[in-house]
């Protein structure tokens, strides 16, 4: 933006400041908020967004304001930090700026900044424990096998270098009793317990670790498992001890209200590892089970590369006809209908069953 510009966008500020006094309303909101941001003031368009948000909590456009404020004010902070960086680096600095990759999702800058800091600093394990969890967000949302492995290695090479970590020690401990690898991660969290008698988080997933079955030592099959599975062996401890799950009565019924639409021929209700089917399934190895949770993961996968927010509908066509998928939190409704079946009100049903388990569980 050129100076004159610039002139311009200050000028209409006051403006855009009286009509969102005058007329507050989303778009209001979001005008002041991206002239603040085209001015650089990303922290001011944050402000902005929040208290729109605050009088109009379910406008989406907001929302979008607000992240984009956020991602902007990150970036700006990015670049700060590599200006110190060339004039002292430090194992802290990098740290901070390796976290606000993470947050931005800049994988390419990640690799650059860690492959830096070890380069600066090969004795800090930082740079691994950095990597490992950027893997780890990805392993936690995919259940990539290759994500898992990766996230493995990096820790490993950051507790070669500092056999006391106690932040690798705890990331890698959770990730192998959540894969199965129970007896595994005992050995890493008795470590943090010796290293702080008094970590109370420690000694409680020690305990909680005592009551779980253990898969085996063999972690990438393991990670292939959970990959196949599309679901972790075990829950962490607060989900684990979360109230009992309400009752799936309404969602038997809304299967059966799907199944009756002329046209479908198989419906499920996915959760976890767990499946309520309809329809011609003989068992949980079905391959449309199997696409449901693969067209699940992608159409959220690509929503978010693409900064599209989230794809809670999907629909996917076919020499097999079309399979309708619809996501709320962590759970799937999803059918298979034949050609010409009405697929709108297919996804309506799937997003009655869904929306109805998302309500029971808030209550």
């Amino acid at each position: 933006m050129n100076l004159l510009q610039r002139i311009r966008v200050w000028r209409g500020l006051k403006r855009l400041e009286q009509r969102v006094r005058k007329e507050p309303a989303p778009n209001t909101f979001v005008d002041l908020g991206q002239a603040h941001i085209s001015l650089g003031m990303h922290d001011k368009a944050e402000r902005i967004a929040e208290d729109g948000l605050a009088l109009f909590p379910s406008a989406i456009e907001l929302r979008h304001l607000l992240e984009c404020a956020r991602r902007g004010g990150r970036r700006k902070r990015a670049d700060e930090l590599q200006t110190k960086l060339r004039r002292g680096p430090s194992p802290k600095l990098y740290e901070e700026l390796a976290a606000l990759h993470v947050e931005i999702n800049d994988r390419v800058g990640l690799q650059q900044t860690c492959h830096e800091w070890s380069l600066r600093f090969p004795g800090d394990p930082g740079s691994w424990h950095a990597l490992a969890q950027a893997h780890l967000v990805d392993f936690y949302r995919d259940l990539s096998a290759c994500e898992g492995a990766d996230a493995v290695r990096c820790l490993d090479r950051a507790l070669c270098l500092q056999p006391d970590d106690r932040r690798s020690l705890r990331l890698f401990g959770a990730l192998l009793y959540r894969i199965g690898a129970v007896r595994l991660a005992e050995a890493r969290v008795q470590r943090l317990v010796r290293l702080d008698p008094a970590d109370a988080e420690a000694a409680a997933l020690l305990r909680h670790l005592g009551g779980l079955e253990d898969m085996g030592d063999d972690v990438a099959q393991l990670l292939d498992d959970v990959q196949r599975a599309g679901a972790l062996r075990h829950p962490a401890p607060s989900v684990a001890a979360r109230a009992p799950e309400p009752s799936l009565a309404g969602v038997r019924e809304g299967l059966t209200a799907v199944a009756g639409i002329d046209g479908v021929a198989k419906a499920a209700f996915i959760r976890g590892s767990k499946a309520l089917v309809k329809g011609d399934i003989r068992d949980g190895r079905d391959a449309f089970l199997r696409v449901a949770r693969v067209v699940a993961k992608a159409g959220q996968r690509f929503s978010r590369r693409l900064d599209l927010g989230t794809a809670n509908k999907t629909v996917v066509e076919g020499p097999f006809g079309v399979v309708c998928v619809c996501v709320y939190g962590d759970s799937l409704a999803a059918a298979q209908c034949k050609e010409g079946a009405d697929v709108d009100r297919v996804l309506l049903e799937l997003q009655e069953i869904v929306a109805g388990v998302l309500v029971g569980v808030a209550r």
